[in-house]
């Protein structure tokens, strides 16, 4: 499978509430019908506050993150070239300011359960400079997936690598251009327990982990809408 996440920013003339209320009710709808998706979920930012960590923070100012998934890469540039896309595109130019895309290879570590009423942060991750691609790939696929893994209080973790980007939609871009790394998935009972999971000494282990690979940790919290 490959997730094709959109990073959104509403026009500055919207209300957040506005905003939100037109992706979730004229803009979903339209994407649903996209031939081949698999899952599409709607993760609206309410919090870009950098609770549970005191970490370095990126510049990205973000209103929402679009999830579609996709059997393949085909399947995904064939949804795209349908004749569901002008309608597509034609809705965002009215409430978007901002859409820039993220192909991503994701893999869950822990499962969220289902039926349980969870918070949700999600992460931009930008390595060090000085850190190649397959470095990160490893330090963080790897042992910083078994330091989650042992860091209580956590109840769902899910890794997604960007292997690809847009910083226009339709128009690939290199790393300089979208200098993002990793999107990371993360869901906890309450903010409570977020703040005591990164308190607890796991949780320091793993962020003094973080600093050997990871320049820049931008959090948000979010809700998340499920359309398909």
């Amino acid at each position: 499978m490959i997730v094709r996440m959109g990073l959104l920013n509403k026009k500055p003339e919207w209300s957040l509430a506005d905003f939100h209320r037109h992706w979730s009710q004229t803009h979903g709808p339209i994407a649903a019908r996209l031939p081949g998706l698999l899952r599409y979920h709607q993760h609206h930012v309410v919090d870009s506050l950098q609770r549970g960590i005191s970490y370095k923070r990126g510049p990205e100012q973000l209103d929402g993150f679009s999830e579609l998934v996709f059997q393949s890469e085909d399947a995904m540039r064939a949804a795209f070239a349908s004749d569901v896309a002008p309608s597509l595109a034609q809705d965002e130019a009215k409430f978007l300011g901002r859409l820039r895309i993220l192909t991503l290879d994701q893999r869950e570590v822990i499962a969220p359960p289902t039926g349980e009423r969870l918070i949700k942060r999600m992460s931009l991750l930008r390595r060090h400079a000085d850190v190649d691609e397959a470095t990160f790939e490893r330090e963080w696929r790897v042992e910083h997936a078994r330091l989650v893994k042992l860091t209580p209080g956590v109840r769902g973790y899910r890794q997604n690598l960007v292997v690809g980007r847009e910083a226009v939609k339709g128009t690939p871009c290199g790393y300089d251009d979208l200098p993002i790394d990793g999107v990371v998935e993360l869901w906890f009972t309450s903010t409570d327990e977020l703040n005591q999971a990164f308190a607890s000494p796991q949780g320091v282990t793993l962020m003094n982990h973080a600093t050997a690979f990871i320049d820049e940790i931008t959090t948000f919290m979010v809700e998340t809408h499920v359309v398909v």
